[in-house]
């Protein structure tokens, strides 16, 4: 069942969601060569919780960290462990925060140091496939548009679009209706109404589609090991299109990054 939210809990929501965005962008500034995944998730738990929040992945289904941090080949849920990070690494960083009874949820593939040209590709075509998803998130429009564009963008450039780990509606639960595919057809699938919110978060390969999953239960991996990007944004229906609670700000802020790809999908412009 789709729970459609007022606009007075949608910005509860937007807290939540910039609690996790701030939350990345303090990660930005630590991930380098060196850095363990460990000590990163140990930033992160103090950073929320001084922020008043409570880690939202910690205990959930029995998961033992705050982040899931999935580099290179893998493609989410991983664990937080004292492997230290490489040059030329990549790192997904998966956040959760509970705020005021709601779920922000956000994720963003990092660089550690210089990468392979081809592994950036793969990172800003993921990223910029969010948005091209996002143009298809309005009133009226259906799950499958959504899937249908971001599929379509990246199968385009040869990368394979995850089939088994999909977006999904956040609120209250972290876990809410609609399960939003990265991948689909037009016409098909629920349709949206104001006040929906949901996580978009495309999980995109340099090569196969197909994955594996581990036998720590949580560990899932490409099969043919070549890396895996994923983001995500918390995006609500607002005036019948899509809003984002979420943003990249902090982490382009502390990576110099320079981009105004959000500023569509705000009704008002957004300032750190």
């Amino acid at each position: 069942m789709i729970i459609v939210k007022t606009r007075e809990e949608i910005e509860l929501m937007r807290e939540s969601a910039l609690i996790v965005s701030k939350t990345l962008g303090e990660l930005a500034k630590a991930v380098k060569p060196g850095v363990t995944t460990l000590e990163l998730d140990k930033l992160a738990e103090t950073f929320i919780r001084d922020h008043g929040a409570y880690p939202g992945f910690l205990g959930m289904y029995d998961f033992p960290n705050s982040l899931c941090m999935s580099p290179n080949n893998q493609v989410v849920h991983g664990i937080p462990n004292n492997t230290p990070l490489k040059e030329g690494d990549i790192i997904s960083i998966d956040c959760g925060a509970l705020k005021n009874d709601f779920y922000g949820d956000h994720a963003y593939t990092f660089a550690v140091g210089e990468i392979a040209p081809e592994t950036q590709k793969l990172l800003d075509v993921t990223r910029e496939s969010i948005y091209v998803g996002l143009r298809q998130l309005k009133v009226g429009n259906r799950v499958g548009d959504v899937g249908y564009a971001i599929q379509n963008f990246c199968e385009g450039h040869g990368y394979g679009v995850v089939r088994e780990l999909v977006g999904h509606g956040v609120g209250r639960d972290m876990h809410e209706d609609p399960e939003m595919p990265n991948y689909g057809r037009r016409g098909r699938g629920k349709k949206f109404v104001e006040g929906m919110v949901v996580a978009i978060e495309p999980m995109i390969n340099l090569g196969t589609q197909r994955i594996k999953q581990h036998s720590d239960g949580w560990t899932i991996t490409t099969l043919d090991n070549k890396p895996s990007a994923h983001f995500e944004h918390d995006v609500a229906i607002v005036d019948g299109k899509a809003e984002l609670l979420s943003t990249f700000a902090y982490v382009h802020q502390a990576l110099g990054i320079e981009t105004n790809e959000e500023d569509e999908f705000r009704q008002t412009p957004f300032v750190i």
